[in-house]
Formats: C-alpha cells, structure tokens, sequence
C-alpha cells in the first residue's frame, strides 16, 4: 500500500509503498476512506529515528476484526472514527484522565512514534473506534478525531450558558469547529486572528463578529463595548501562539475562563499567581481527551450536521500540503482522500 512517511535521514516527506498492516487480536484493520492534516502533525522532531507514517486524524471502513475486538458492537464494513492513541489499556486511573499516562507505559501516538493514518490501510485498538453518523459526509469527517473532539470539549467545559460570549482565538481548522458548536449551543463568539482569510471564515460559520489583533489595536475596548463594557465569559485558545495566549486574558470579564487548547512553543509565562488568587481570571484546558468521552462529542456533531470547510487532497499531495500550512497558507483543513 502507499502512505506519506516522514524520513528523519533524508529530513523530508516520502511517499513510499510499504506492506499493509495485520490487525493484533485486539484491533481493527481500518481501510482509510480520508485522513487530515493537522498543525501538530508539523512536529517533526517529535518523531524517532526511523521512518514512520503521519497522520492522526482519520476515517474509514472495518475491514477485519481481531478476535479480542469481536462482539464489542462493530462488524466489518462499519464507517468508524478512532482516536490515535495505541497500546493503552484504557482502564487504569492515568487512562481515565488521559491515555498517554496510561500506567502500563506501553501508549504510543500513532502518526507520531509509530505508524498513523496518511495511508491506505492502519490498524487501531477498538476501544477507540466509534461509529460515524450517517448523516455526516464521510470523506469530511477525519478532522472531527482530533480537531473538531478538541473543539467540542473545548467549548463544552467552558462552563456557559445561552447567551454567553466566548472569544475564539486562533480561527483556523480548530476555531472554526468551535464556532460551529458555540452557535449550536446558543453562545456568542468573536473570532480574533491575524489572518484576515481565516477571519472571512469565521464571519461565514456564524461568529458575531471579528478583529484583525493586529491590524486593529482597540480590539480589546470595542470587545468590551460589545459585552456590555465587561469582556467575554470566556476565551479560547486554539492558536500555537504566545501572542495569542499573552493577549487573551484582557478581553475577560473578571472571573472570565481562559481555555488552554492550542500548543504554545514556550511556556506560558505571562500568567500571574496574583491574578489566579484574585479572580481576575481563571484557567482551564481541554485536549482530544479519552475515548470514553468521543461519543457525546460525535453524537452532537451528528445531530447539528456540523462539519469543517476542506480542500481534498491527493497522498501525493501531502508534502506540498504541510510546505502550505508551514508557510500559513492552508485556510481550510486539508483532508487526503484515498
């Protein structure tokens, strides 16, 4: 089969033909309908020194089944999504808060330290496949594992109401699933970026409205204005930026949520012990999360017809595609079709 691998030797994307994985007992042999890029999958020195195929986000058809994984609810030819965690027993205590502090020390990440999902064939555990809905576009639904789950808890553990403002910072593949669910839910948005094509998205999903931070320099006061001279309920951050995660808390009402979601490539040290203790602000962070959770998020997508603005993409594509989102140009979620 072909897949797009990265080559630490050769430091660059391949396209290589390799054999097609076998299922363990306690998995599924996946046949990859779609799989999407992601601005982690740009981490390459997080990957070890041999080659190793991308890709975590993905979709795609049961082609078998391991002895262990039968009769758990899923039968060949089911259109599944999966979580690309792998080698976890998804029981322990770790597990049940996040599956990379599982307690075995067997978790891997697929597409990071071994094989994942930019190819015609993966195998995934079964504890992390879920159904898809029908009702949602198949070939669309790769960035739901990882980018739109994210999204979902991100907003849902905001603690809002109806009527609630929340600040969406960081409108590219994960901010404009977060629009989607907060209009859902009944919440305002305000999308903050510094790319005015992303921002033009935004205002498409639904968003009240939207601020260039750059561009503009009293963002912060006319959020305000609009909130009715107190700032937003809460902000999250979906952007890898410092600037963006510095910058969040003044558009917070006091007592507002900061939601930590996108990875900063520094620590953040703008935070105050002196703000945390006095309530200005609070903090919070939400992840992809376990797959015990993936349900409710997939079933609320389902139910609300929510899915991302694509470009299909051909494997051949995939390193020109991560040449774009490094260069700032991917204004949608790039998605591979096999």
């Amino acid at each position: 089969m072909k897949a797009g691998q990265w080559d630490p030797k050769q430091k660059k994307i391949v396209i290589n033909d390799i054999p097609k994985p076998t299922e363990e007992t306690n998995q599924f042999l996946v046949k990859v309908q779609s799989a999407s890029l992601c601005h982690s999958d740009l981490m390459m020195d997080l990957r070890p020194d041999h080659v190793v195929t991308l890709g975590h986000e993905g979709v795609g058809h049961i082609e078998a089944i391991g002895k262990e994984a039968e009769d758990k609810g899923f039968q060949v030819g089911d259109a599944i999504g999966f979580n690309y965690f792998i080698g976890c027993c998804f029981e322990c205590e770790g597990c049940m808060i996040h599956n990379m502090q599982c307690e075995t020390g067997n978790q891997k990440l697929q597409g990071f330290f071994v094989d994942g999902y930019f190819a015609e064939f993966a195998v995934v555990d079964w504890q992390n496949a879920v159904k898809l809905p029908q009702n949602l576009e198949m070939s669309k639904s790769a960035p739901l594992f990882c980018a739109g789950i994210t999204a979902f808890h991100s907003v849902d553990s905001c603690e809002l109401k109806e009527g609630d403002w929340l600040a969406i910072i960081g409108c590219g593949g994960l901010g404009q699933y977060a629009i989607q669910y907060a209009k859902a839910m009944g919440i305002k948005t305000i999308g903050l970026d510094i790319n005015d094509n992303q921002l033009d998205m935004a205002k498409k999903l639904g968003v009240e409205t939207v601020f260039n931070s750059i561009k503009n320099k009293d963002y912060v006061e006319e959020i305000k204005k609009l909130t009715g001279g107190k700032g937003c309920h809460a902000a999250a951050v979906y952007s890898a930026s410092n600037a963006a995660y510095a910058d969040a808390p003044n558009v917070l009402r006091t007592g507002g949520l900061l939601m930590v979601i996108g990875l900063a490539p520094k620590e953040l040290d703008f935070i105050s012990t002196f703000d945390l203790i006095t309530g200005r602000y609070r903090i919070k962070a939400d992840s992809t999360g376990i797959p015990q959770r993936m349900k409710k998020a997939v079933d609320f997508t389902g139910k609300h017809s929510i899915q991302p603005e694509v470009e299909f993409r051909k494997l051949d594509d995939l390193p020109q595609m991560v040449a774009d989102m490094e260069a700032g140009k991917a204004e949608k979620k790039q998605v591979v079709v096999f």
